[in-house]
């Protein structure tokens, strides 16, 4: 027997949710689809392998692939951040390996891939809540600096009292810019810095573990961990739907 994600629960508070979406509609094998498209999301196999038991793996992939053109999931997460605890903003960026097969899309766009020394690889710029949940994302080429799109993930991102970067982030123009949104940057110095000898709330710095944690918890997920999509808009629609998965108990609740 497969072994699913998606609890009785978690099902009919999804699809309802969804449903304004139309991308599923009260359909028993609308289910299937999904724990389909999260199956291959968890394991990262190829949909050509999925198991039988889900149905044909082209239409599984066909209803995956329509819901990325349309943004489906990148909706919802959207949707589910709007209810995040607003007090403190983590941002941080992460690296994610791009198999040789993603590389290889007959697009002018260089996808959110970047070529380095270590290889192709996607960078995730990402913002959670005090509580560790996801708000926003960003991708780019793995050889783009995190700082390149701090500005954009604090605007796109619910207002906060406090935004919190590691030393990635040492930038006097990045702090005004914080300053001028009314919230306060915690963000320390690097040696060489002629201010290095400042002081940061260092209590509140402790939890910046937080974005590190959301970045663990989707890592989880093999297409997530490792880029197989070959377009931005496919492997973007996996990350979203992975929040999601990470917003659902909560919501559940």
């Amino acid at each position: 027997m497969l072994r699913t994600m998606l609890t009785d629960l978690a099902w009919n508070k999804l699809s309802a949710f969804m449903q304004h979406t139309g991308w599923v509609y009260n359909k028993p094998e609308h289910r299937l689809t999904l724990e389909g498209i999260l199956y291959h999301m968890r394991t990262g196999i190829p949909w050509r392998d999925l198991p039988d038991e889900f149905g044909k793996w082209n239409r599984v992939f066909s209803r995956s692939n329509s819901g990325s053109k349309k943004e489906i999931f990148q909706v919802n997460f959207k949707w589910l951040s709007r209810i995040a605890d607003k007090e403190w903003l983590f941002i941080d960026g992460t690296i994610v390996r791009a198999h040789q097969h993603s590389a290889s899309a007959a697009s002018d766009d260089d996808e959110a891939i970047g070529k380095s020394c270590g290889g192709s690889s996607t960078k995730l710029h990402l913002a959670v809540d005090n509580g560790g949940l996801p708000v926003h994302f960003e991708l780019s080429g793995g050889q783009v600096h995190d700082s390149v799109h701090a500005e954009s993930l604090v605007v796109a991102s619910p207002s906060s009292e406090a935004v919190i970067a590691d030393k990635g982030y040492d930038s006097q123009r990045f702090r005004m810019f914080i300053e001028q949104r009314g919230a306060t940057p915690v963000i320390p110095y690097r040696k060489n810095s002629r201010k290095s000898d400042q002081r940061i709330d260092e209590c509140l710095y402790e939890h910046r573990h937080l974005v590190e944690n959301a970045f663990a918890r989707i890592k989880h997920f093999r297409a997530i961990a490792t880029r197989y999509d070959k377009l931005e808009r496919n492997y973007a629609s996996m990350v979203s739907l992975a929040f999601i998965i990470v917003w659902l108990p909560m919501w559940v609740d």
